[in-house]
């Protein structure tokens, strides 16, 4: 069952507007300088643009009672569908809030009034290129140098994805090091094809499932079982959103998911890898919003909810993000010689977004550099002199920020960390 606005009324109507959404877990929070958790909230300080005014929103736009007006459509985009209102709400009550979301944009795309141009643009890039950044498909793969041989045929499929193969190559390179370092038998596919994030998460639901089915049939045609990626939108959008587009849990697809973090960190405690060259650097970690609380297993469900609300059938609730992957990029840079990690204050399932999130950077770059430098001030604090990430939007966009705030702060992504420790 596709997932519609219609069918998430109760979720929808299930926000007591308490606001708990906008703030960090008081049992987290550290100091009043760093306890929001909501960027268009903090930003814009009107209750439209935080998860209680979408909810009313949604329930209005599902009444007739107002449309999609630009006011409307400039919070709903902005928005950049990081999941820390869903997080917090389900600390207490389990409306699906992030669904709920998600399925206002693809009414704003149903009815023409979404997404905005740069998305409209994207979209077309990946239906004519495959790519979003409209670069010719047959260069995909120009990112292999000659000491990087892949297999021909192996269980492990990398799928790279369009910033690694276009944008920052050396994510791409550092990751195929990383894995032939290791011994693990991999391959890539010229028949990858842009994992469609950006069209899920701005509402474009029909490009999406094509998408969808693309890449899954190349998959299945490789004879890979299991998708290794070093993009945190990759990783979120092939164990989540291909399952939830298709109205099946993650359980139910035939491939498995892995992470690069996950896959060296098992290597790491089995003994198969070992960091041997000294990295000297005090780096603090970023967790991206699409590794971390939005990466939790999808469980499928459809059902009516009965009296006080009880499902029926009984519901899998993602509650509290605490499924997503944490631990494995922080085991990693401990063991590496000379990384000093040192945490921010909000981290984990209450990190703060980039802010380059849902295609927000190309709608609203001016929110986005705002979002982030919030995120760099608080690196700052840390004493850190790098970000450590796993996601290329975030690198991407942490660079341009720091680069116009005329700040030293350096990032780096988590596969470019491995391959300096690695012998």
């Amino acid at each position: 069952m596709m997932i519609t606005l219609e069918n998430l009324r109760h979720d929808a109507n299930g926000c007591i507007r308490c606001s708990n959404c906008k703030w960090v877990d008081h049992i987290y929070m550290k100091s009043a300088r760093f306890a929001r958790i909501c960027p268009i909230t903090q930003k814009h300080a009107f209750n439209l643009y935080s998860a209680p005014g979408l909810m009313y929103s949604a329930l209005a736009i599902m009444d007739n009672g107002i449309r999609f007006t630009p006011a409307l459509l400039d919070a709903l985009y902005k928005c950049t569908s990081c999941g820390a209102c869903d997080v917090r709400c389900k600390r207490n009550l389990d409306p699906e809030i992030l669904s709920v979301i998600e399925a206002l944009k693809a009414k704003a795309v149903e009815v023409g009034a979404g997404p905005m141009a740069e998305h409209r643009a994207v979209a077309k890039n990946i239906e004519t290129t495959h790519n979003r950044y409209s670069a010719p498909h047959a260069d995909r793969l120009n990112w292999l140098t000659e000491d990087i041989k892949p297999s021909v045929k192996a269980d492990i499929l990398y799928f790279v994805g369009c910033a690694a193969s276009y944008a920052d190559p050396s994510i791409a390179r550092a990751t195929a090091r990383t894995l032939l370092s290791a011994g693990t038998d991999f391959m890539v596919s010229t028949d990858e094809t842009c994992c469609g994030h950006l069209l899920y998460s701005t509402g474009q639901f029909d490009a999406f499932k094509r998408q969808a089915e693309r890449n899954i049939k190349m998959l299945e045609q490789s004879g890979a079982k299991t998708v290794l990626l070093s993009c945190a939108e990759g990783y979120k959008t092939w164990k989540v959103d291909y399952p939830k587009i298709l109205g099946k849990s993650t359980s139910d697809m035939n491939y498995n998911v892995v992470h690069i973090t996950e896959h060296v960190d098992t290597l790491l405690k089995s003994g198969h890898v070992t960091f041997t060259k000294q990295v000297p650097l005090k780096v603090t970690y970023h967790d991206p919003c699409n590794l971390g609380r939005l990466s939790e297993p999808w469980y499928h469900w459809e059902g009516t909810y009965e009296r006080y609300g009880v499902p029926n059938p009984v519901k899998h609730f993602r509650r509290d993000g605490h499924a997503g992957v944490y631990e494995p990029p922080r085991n990693i840079l401990k063991s590496i010689p000379g990384i000093e990690l040192v945490e921010m204050e909000r981290m984990k399932e209450n990190a703060w977004c980039c802010g380059g999130g849902s295609g927000a950077e190309l709608a609203f770059p001016e929110f986005a550099s705002w979002a982030a430098s919030e995120r760099i001030g608080e690196a700052k604090e840390t004493g850190a002199e790098a970000i450590v990430t796993s996601c290329p939007v975030c690198k991407q966009l942490f660079q341009r920020t720091a680069k116009e705030n005329q700040t030293n702060m350096k990032t780096y992504d988590m596969a470019e960390i491995i391959e300096k420790a690695l012998p």
